[in-house]
């Protein structure tokens, strides 16, 4: 008895978390949210299951998602076995052609090929290309020390807004062509930027390995505005690799992006406690 009892009292929590949702629910239909996924969940089937749950829910809900993924940790594996080395410079990988050869075989092969099968098996439909597709994303060389790196500078989303109408799910390998041809090898955070204020989306996910932006007494800051951002990044509460997730979180507000918020993607169901329910999670980012 004791059992079953137990077993109502979550069926009548998950009815009520259902109830509760439905504002959210009716504020995000239509609406344009770029995640950029990376980090744990990446390497571990039950997150990547649970995560592509969540995506396939949105789209059913009448959000448009936009996955935008990284995978340095298996390019690093396939470059340590095909013996090519591989330096940084200011956390940047240094990309000659060699490199980017593997980059581009990981990134828009193994990595993106797996995500998609994730949200197919989930019951979305998933579409992987990368921003050589459709000139999705052309780029200028970021740094000359840097090699193959690019910044993007023009973006089509034609391809996307397609993709939109035909209920598809786009999983996007940051990866770019120059207007000479050669591929770019992007950071993943700088492309998931670059396409969020390219569509307007109405939020960038950026899911990572930290809780979200942090104070000087380390608690997560649950709303920022940039002002914020850039006084914390002056007085060095925001340091090291948190300091280009904020500056693409800048960016990318500044490109039209109504919010950006950098959350956990350890967390299971993170991006629907952020879109779906009154807690949130994360820090949100909004302009000033």
């Amino acid at each position: 008895m004791k059992k079953q009892d137990a077993m109502n009292r979550d069926w009548i929590a998950t009815a009520r978390t259902l109830n509760q949702a439905l504002p959210y629910l009716q504020r995000y239909e239509g609406a344009i949210v770029v995640v950029k996924f990376g980090g744990h969940a990446m390497g571990d089937d039950e997150a990547m299951e649970t995560f592509a749950r969540d995506i396939v829910l949105m789209r059913q809900v009448g959000v448009n998602p936009v996955i935008v993924h990284g995978g340095g940790p298996m390019i690093n594996e396939m470059l340590e076995r095909l013996q090519i080395k591989s330096d940084f410079v200011n956390g940047k990988r240094v990309t000659d052609q060699a490199t980017v050869e593997v980059v581009e075989m990981v990134l828009s092969g193994r990595v993106n090929k797996r995500i998609v099968q994730a949200i197919n098996d989930a019951g979305g439909k998933g579409v992987g290309l990368s921003g050589k597709d459709a000139k999705l994303m052309i780029c200028e060389a970021d740094n000359p020390e840097l090699g193959l790196v690019g910044t993007p500078v023009e973006l089509d989303t034609t391809i996307l807004h397609a993709m939109f109408q035909a209920d598809i799910i786009p999983v996007i390998a940051p990866l770019g062509m120059g207007r000479d041809g050669e591929t770019y090898n992007i950071n993943g955070d700088t492309a998931a930027g670059a396409i969020a204020g390219a569509l307007k989306a109405d939020r960038l996910l950026l899911l990572t390995d930290v809780a979200g932006v942090k104070n000087a007494e380390g608690d997560v800051v649950t709303e920022l505005r940039a002002a914020q951002i850039r006084q914390m990044t002056a007085d060095g509460v925001i340091a090291g690799g948190m300091i280009p997730k904020t500056e693409t979180a800048l960016d990318a507000i500044d490109r039209g992006v109504r919010a950006v918020v950098i959350l956990d993607g350890r967390a299971p169901n993170a991006t629907l406690l952020e879109l779906f329910t009154d807690h949130g999670a994360g820090s949100l980012i909004r302009a000033d």
